[in-house]
């Protein structure tokens, strides 16, 4: 995942930033509607829009995983809106900008609350690096602890969101330049992998040892709560909240502009002013809050729903935004067939509908697999069938 981070700084950027500094580009679909058409682009929006809706409201759900029973209103109830009220008033607000200050806020607490309070201390409650070693079996220590199945299924949910990310393109977007915007994906990349990831980890083995017959989803949360100091507790909530709302702000804002840019400006409200595109903004993302919220209070499960928004977006969008990049005889056709055929069978697999075959449902792979290998055949084989007209094409030089 980190090299690709870096491969995106590498190939994606520098082709991205030389068509936002010709054509002015807000949104992911954008890049689509110049690649391909507006058809396509719509379509995107739609997927993209919905899909980060939805991951909003799965990071506004995991609020809920620290409550208070003595608190007057119920408790999963109180965390839920306490958290998304306050991450919907300063993105509504603030918008972009905003988003990119508290982000930046919120990782510095985060950080510093899980490398340099929580994990000293835990360690000291196991008995330091010896106690640890000595409760747990080597296998949790290695890094190739993983079945083939869970490997292939991470990297279907992780990698393709570095090409097909409304949050990503909206960033590089707003970098001033190819040198800034290189130099913000390689520190981000840092950050992720490998200081959160193996803290993250870290920690889950430490949960482990401290509460083994834990939920998984509640593990680390216990540690936090049932280990730490009262006074500590507070300062690593607040850092682990932190979280939630850096993620769930921009998967807001993402959503909104997808919304805004790509479907109400373009295609009901065409001759907005500068203001009134603002206040639009401003109430879209209210709403997509709002709806965000009341998702996030039917959610059951914070992973599953993570997942199942990560699905939705790349089985459909990773093979025909990958083809604009890099093959040149992708046209409009294949990408919109692509887009439709493997989102579909994502989401009727995700269902699970009885006439899917036995051998697809309990294969264990992440349904989004079978959804991207539609999507290549059916992107490669009406593409070829179906080429681009050539008055088109000329106009739309290739990214290959």
């Amino acid at each position: 995942v980190k090299r690709l981070g870096f491969g995106s700084a590498v190939f994606v950027i520098p082709h991205i930033k030389g068509l936002d500094s010709k054509y002015k580009m807000l949104t992911y679909p954008d890049f689509l509607r110049y690649r391909y058409n507006s058809n396509i682009a719509m379509v995107a929006a739609v997927i993209s829009g919905v899909g980060y809706l939805g991951f909003a409201g799965a990071k506004l759900a995991s609020a809920t995983i620290f409550y208070d029973k003595q608190l007057p209103l119920e408790p999963m109830t109180f965390s839920l809106l306490f958290i998304g009220i306050v991450t919907i008033v300063y993105t509504v607000i603030g918008g972009l900008k905003a988003v990119i200050y508290t982000d930046t806020i919120q990782w510095i607490l985060l950080l510093g609350g899980l490398t340099l309070v929580t994990i000293p201390m835990v360690l000291i409650e196991i008995g330091g690096w010896q106690g640890l070693r000595a409760a747990l079996p080597d296998k949790h220590f290695s890094l190739a602890n993983i079945t083939p199945v869970t490997f292939v299924n991470w990297m279907v949910t992780i990698i393709p969101i570095w090409l097909v990310g409304m949050t990503l393109y909206q960033r590089m977007y707003a970098c001033k330049g190819v040198t800034e915007a290189k130099r913000a994906w390689i520190i981000a990349g840092v950050f992720e992998y490998p200081i959160m990831a193996f803290t993250g980890v870290f920690l889950g083995m430490c949960a482990r040892v401290l509460f083994p017959e834990s939920d998984p989803e509640m593990a680390i949360p216990l540690v936090i709560r049932e280990t730490l100091p009262y006074g500590v507790t507070g300062i690593v909530i607040a850092a682990y909240f932190s979280a939630i709302m850096s993620t769930a702000d921009s998967c807001m804002m993402a959503s909104s502009g997808n919304f805004v840019n790509d479907l109400i400006e373009r295609y009901w409200l065409k001759k907005l002013t500068t203001r009134q595109s603002v206040k639009l903004s401003m109430l879209t993302t209210f709403l997509i809050g709002g709806l965000a919220l009341l998702l996030a209070a039917r959610s059951n499960t914070v992973l599953d729903a993570i997942l199942m928004s990560y699905s939705f977006m790349v089985s459909g969008l990773f093979i025909p935004t990958l083809g604009a990049y890099f093959w040149k005889k992708g046209s409009s056709a294949g990408a919109l067939t692509a887009m439709l055929g493997g989102g579909l069978l994502t989401l009727v697999l995700m269902l699970d509908v009885p006439v899917i075959p036995e051998c697809m449902q309990q294969s264990g792979f992440d349904p989004s697999i079978y959804g991207i290998i539609l999507s290549i055949v059916l992107y490669v084989g009406v593409s070829l069938l179906f080429p681009e007209q050539q008055a088109v094409a000329s106009k739309k030089p290739s990214m290959s």
